[in-house]
């Protein structure tokens, strides 16, 4: 299924009817309103205008189009601002409010603002929950982008103190909780502490951490109580929210996640990739500059998707130039399709793109849709006139997407230790878990993430590339598991108050991997050193720990030193450094041999999915390769030489297994 994110209110009334006849001939089901439409519904208190809602409502419905209602709940008018100016959020960095003029100038843990914001809802979903061609509603718009999951607010402050005090029940337990006996920095009543920005230098790490638990748990309480609201409104219809990527997010996605029926994301391949890689080269920018890295939108399809136990959809496609990156170059011919043939392959349910067409004016003039301001058709119209000829060849929405045999640990927390305590410049979450999602999917590996919570008997291999907080529940589960569990560095390295376990790292994981890490060093990561592992010759950088095996353990891989860099205990393995992609590739390689994964040895800048009983073949290359199909594979879409930018999909023959090592 496709559709597309229409904002009725940015046009005369005399275009919504052609606009709705359009949407449909192109092949569209979908159309999404309303996020952002809060000061053209109640332009002052309680003064609601609804007319021209309605007619917008009723002319996407005649025109046989549904449609998914967002709370415009991510910005508040000017007049509420006004009213009540301690809704905005204060900015962490310099500890002044974040004004009105833009989007998402709220602050979490302001109650005022939460009373506002379910009003508004409740008003909504009253009038239009049971609408029949509203089938879906979205939650707000991308919560917490633009930096706004934390707040240093009064209302911060205030709501941060009774969080500790319930946490902690008593200022002793706090004070040896978080060690602040260090330079002098004990407390003798919670009502003393203040939020841990603006000191001279860096703060406690425990007060750091607890902070933004805090923060997470205000963002998670802020969101149950509007879907509760939509539920009780709007019974039958269905709660998505549109995430952003789960560092961007920077709260418990998974919590988040537990109160919706559909996950969905807002996929940028060209502005978020120019983002990611804005450190590296030239050549290897310019390589991806019109097509985005192999790997990143599908990364946080994974990830995303992960969030709901339900579907999953694509709320916003990229169609074009965005406005908001660094650069923002235009995609080359055939990536729109790309992309949209891709989220698919990884688990959409529908792809949505935004926007139909491009404004004139405002802050996103420059960000294209699928008309351009004069309405004419833009470069992406035959693209997903395509798109939908091929998904209804494929008959997309009769395909499963199945359990992945591979699964990665991602946890919310092991960002946020990973940033309150770098210790290596180097060292980067989001890049180490990339890394290692990337390694596997250039083995054609389908990959699921899951929360430390999820149960890993589906899986033949667990992959955790960082979980700093090991408790001994966790510890257990990897024990018990039949699967392989590999452990990146920096696991088990800190307690739940974050400090050094007294075992020392990796903590509880010590029950199942009987080694101590005795000492950390951080390296620059232009100055690799040496790994040995067999007969071959690899590169650790950045983060590299010293073992100490205390029982019966086997060495993998060893540092140039000879001492032990990979350890393997039973199903347990363990990483002791930041290692090159060649390893990474070359290990689990041999691991998914050994527990029956199927693999393939990719051309580069090609990668592969499978949805159903389907193989979908993705080359982001500028020249046409080869699929790894088999001979005698039935092809759907395309032919086994993949042109470039291009998509082929197969179904193998019968007891075809043409990739496994």
């Amino acid at each position: 299924m496709l559709g597309v994110c229409y904002y009725p209110e940015h046009w005369r009334q005399d275009m919504w009817q052609q606009d709705a006849a359009d949407m449909k001939a192109l092949g569209l089901s979908y159309v999404r309103i309303g996020e952002f439409t809060w000061s053209r519904i109640e332009p002052a208190r309680d003064d609601f205008h609804f007319e021209w809602l309605d007619l917008a409502i009723e002319t996407l419905a005649d025109a046989g189009l549904k449609i998914v209602f967002g709370t415009p709940t991510a910005t508040p008018p000017k007049w509420l601002i006004d009213e009540f100016p301690e809704i905005l959020p204060v900015d962490p960095a310099t500890g002044k409010a974040r004004g009105f003029g833009s989007r998402r100038h709220y602050d979490f843990s302001s109650e005022r603002y939460l009373q506002e914001a379910l009003r508004i809802t409740d008003v909504l979903t009253k009038r239009y929950g049971g609408h029949p061609d509203i089938v879906g509603w979205q939650t707000d718009n991308e919560l917490c982008c633009h930096d706004t999951a934390l707040s240093v607010s009064r209302a911060a402050r205030t709501g941060f103190r009774n969080w500790c005090a319930e946490r902690y029940a008593n200022i002793e337990k706090l004070n040896a909780a978080w060690g602040t006996v260090f330079w002098s920095m004990e407390y003798k009543d919670f009502s003393e502490i203040e939020l841990p920005v603006g000191a001279v230098t860096e703060t406690n790490p425990a007060h750091r951490l607890a902070y933004r638990r805090y923060s997470s748990d205000k963002v998670v309480e802020f969101h149950r109580k509007m879907v509760a609201v939509i539920r009780e409104n709007a019974p039958g219809k269905w709660i998505t929210h549109n995430f952003i990527p789960k560092e961007d997010l920077y709260v418990d996605a998974y919590a988040l996640g537990k109160d919706l029926d559909i996950a969905s994301y807002d996929n940028y391949p060209l502005g978020r990739t120019d983002m990611f890689f804005r450190a590296a080269g030239p050549d290897d920018v310019r390589r991806y500059m019109r097509t985005g890295h192999p790997d990143f939108s599908a990364y946080y399809h994974d990830t995303s998707r992960s969030f709901v136990t339900g579907g999953y959809w694509v709320m916003e496609q990229q169609p074009g130039p965005v406005n908001w990156a660094p650069h923002n170059p235009k995609p080359a011919k055939g990536m729109v399709r790309l992309w949209s043939l891709e989220a698919f392959a990884h688990g959409a349910d529908c792809v949505s793109y935004f926007r139909w067409r491009q404004v004139p004016f405002a802050q996103e003039q420059m960000h294209a849709g699928l008309r351009r301001p004069d309405n004419v058709p833009a470069a992406a119209w035959p693209e997903v006139e395509q798109v939908f000829k091929d998904i209804s060849k494929i008959d997309i929405a009769a395909l499963k997407k199945a359990k992945s045999p591979v699964a990665i640990v991602t946890d919310v927390e092991a960002l946020w230790h990973s940033d309150i305590e770098q210790q290596g410049a180097g060292y980067d979450f989001v890049c180490v878990e990339f890394a290692w999602y990337s390694a596997l999917r250039r083995l054609g590996v389908d990959v699921d993430f899951i929360s430390k919570a999820s149960s890993f008997d589906e899986y033949r291999i667990v992959v955790v590339p960082c979980l700093p907080h090991v408790d001994e529940a966790f510890a257990r589960k990897c024990k018990a598991a039949q699967a392989t569990i590999i452990f990146g560095p920096r696991s088990g390295a800190k307690t739940e108050e974050f400090s050094i376990p007294d075992t020392l790292a990796p903590g509880a994981l010590q029950q199942v991997l009987p080694v101590k890490v005795v000492s950390v060093e951080t390296l620059r990561p232009d100055c690799p050193e040496k790994l040995i592992w067999g007969e071959g010759a690899y590169h650790v950088h950045s983060w590299c720990e010293e073992l100490e095996p205390a029982g019966d353990v086997e060495v993998l891989a060893t540092y140039a030193d000879d001492a032990p860099a990979v350890v393997q205990a039973a199903n347990i393995i363990y990483l002791a450094a930041l290692t090159d992609d060649g390893f990474l590739q070359d290990l689990f390689e041999a691991q998914c041999g050994l527990k029956g994964v199927e693999t393939f040895r990719l051309p580069q800048d090609m990668r592969l999915c499978r949805r159903g009983e389907l193989y979908f073949a993705f080359n982001y290359a500028e020249v046409p390769q080869a699929a790894p199909a088999s001979a005698g594979a039935e092809f759907v879409v395309g032919e086994r030489h993949v042109q470039p930018r291009d998509v082929t999909v197969w179904r193998q023959p019968a007891h075809s297994n043409p990739g496994a090592s």
